[in-house]
């Protein structure tokens, strides 16, 4: 079997140490025998979304940002048709707010992909800190870490979780994130898959399912992630 993920752009999308989010799958999968092959894209490069089984997008600065932006929305209806199939999606920071329908920044409105029907408003302050989510989508906790102006409206759409500890997506210490089909956006990176085992499995699930049928991965030791991930929990428990 063999998994390939597709990181898109990484030389413009390259803050808090996101790379780390792809380390993480492809050790994963090798963990269990299973092939991974990363493909990195850059703005020149076509996608190749029949042969990907996995899309990451990561978080960069404004200007950064609406240079993928741009991009990406001259091949939304790419992105659109390959999530609606059932195609996997990690969108991180600038990737969730690219997702969605627009997002504002000090200056201007900017068209998002419009593959989520939500949006992003610049907000006064930045919301930065540690912050936990109870899951249902793992029926679990996440960890991770905050650091984000917008304030992003999700309307109908899902949540990745419920705030126990943190801002959220604005800032109303609610909810965070979004989930739509086997779509994961976020505003959680540091990275947010090393310290989230079980998230990264979920992701990696989707993904064998629809290309092979598996739907269960076998265990692998999880002891400092777990460690990592306990010592957020831990922390906070009480405030």
């Amino acid at each position: 079997m063999e998994i390939t993920i597709a990181h898109l752009y990484p030389d413009l999308l390259n803050l808090y140490g996101d790379r780390g989010n792809i380390i993480t799958l492809k050790k994963r999968l090798e963990a269990r025998n299973i092939c991974a092959k990363v493909t990195e894209y850059s703005p020149d490069d076509k996608i190749d979304f029949l042969n990907t089984d996995i899309i990451y997008i990561g978080g960069g600065s404004d200007r950064e940002q609406l240079l993928v932006c741009q991009k990406l929305c001259e091949m939304k209806e790419e992105i659109k048709s390959y999530a609606e199939d059932g195609g996997s999606i990690l969108a991180v920071c600038s990737g969730f707010q690219i997702l969605g329908s627009y997002y504002e920044t000090d200056n201007e409105k900017i068209q998002g992909t419009s593959l989520l029907d939500i949006y992003t408003k610049q907000g006064k302050d930045r919301l930065i800190g540690d912050i936990i989510l109870e899951s249902p989508l793992i029926n679990s906790t996440i960890v991770g870490f905050e650091n984000h102006s917008g304030r992003t409206y999700i309307g109908n759409h899902t949540p990745l979780g419920t705030v126990t500890y943190g801002y959220g997506n604005s800032g109303n210490k609610d909810i965070e994130g979004v989930v739509y089909k086997n779509v994961i956006a976020t505003n959680l990176h540091g990275p947010l898959l090393p310290k989230n085992p079980l998230l990264a499995d979920k992701i990696l699930i989707s993904a064998l399912d629809k290309k092979y049928g598996v739907t269960e991965l076998e265990k692998i030791d999880d002891t400092f992630e777990n460690s990592a991930h306990r010592y957020i929990l831990e922390k906070y428990k009480n405030k």
